[in-house]
């Protein structure tokens, strides 16, 4: 089975406080969800018209388990939280089995 991953691209922070808020909330929610943390405000080469902010990628064992941490009533409060702190590109991606 094809495992799942989120993938988000922060391309504007305006409201640290509130990011780290969210932070507090969606890590223990991505992890009761099955996510494991792969790369988190690592080093980013960005090319074409890529960006070179916070990036993150979080691993699931299945696409279905990704949709459905993300779906959470606890991933949810977390992005209430959130709000408007950030501007950024939040995918959920099928990996090749």
């Amino acid at each position: 089975m094809p495992k799942g991953y989120w993938v988000s691209v922060y391309r504007t922070i305006s409201d640290p406080e509130k990011l780290a808020a969210y932070d507090r909330l969606a890590g223990p929610a991505v992890r009761a969800g099955g996510g494991r943390v792969l790369a988190r405000g690592s080093r980013v080469v960005a090319h074409d018209a890529g960006i070179a902010e916070r990036t993150i990628l979080i691993e699931f064992d299945s696409f279905e388990q990704a949709v459905a941490a993300r779906e959470s009533a606890a991933y949810q409060e977390a992005l209430v939280v959130l709000s408007d702190a950030v501007e950024r590109d939040f995918r959920i991606v099928e990996g090749i089995d």
